[in-house]
């Protein structure tokens, strides 16, 4: 397994930044290595989230957890590879909320592949988590 971790905050209470990260079809606002994303029905468990990458072809992820206000998490099996994305919502005592954004590749070629491809994926994660942030703190 190879996993990667990015943690920001932000004085924006977990709603606010729910109504960004759940508005999955705008993500490419806000997360700059997305051209494109388009939720296929609700935001439940076991929809389905074609995600465009930059200069990438298209690719199908799995909503596998929501709490709304707390978690969203997606899976994405390329075979050799899966790719686990989670995005968890603490909120503080402030009334603000940490961000934890987090990338975990499991499957059998996890060992040799992760190291290869879990830094291109993650390299963008701080410039993602402030933009996602920003748009929450509006």
């Amino acid at each position: 397994m190879w996993e990667h971790e990015h943690t920001v905050a932000t004085p924006a209470s977990p709603a606010r930044v729910w109504a960004v990260l759940a508005d999955l079809d705008n993500w490419p606002s806000w997360d700059t290595s997305m051209e494109r994303v388009k939720l296929k029905g609700e935001l439940a468990p076991g929809a389905e989230v074609e995600m465009k990458p930059i200069g990438q072809d298209p690719i199908t992820s799995v909503v596998v957890e929501v709490i709304e206000n707390v978690v969203y998490r997606d899976r994405t099996d390329l075979g050799d590879v899966i790719l686990s994305f989670s995005h968890r919502l603490y909120p503080t005592e402030a009334g603000g909320t940490k961000v934890v954004h987090r990338l975990e590749i499991t499957g059998p070629k996890a060992d040799e592949l992760g190291p290869q491809i879990g830094p291109a994926i993650t390299q963008d994660f701080p410039e993602a988590m402030s933009a996602l942030l920003a748009r929450a703190a509006g």
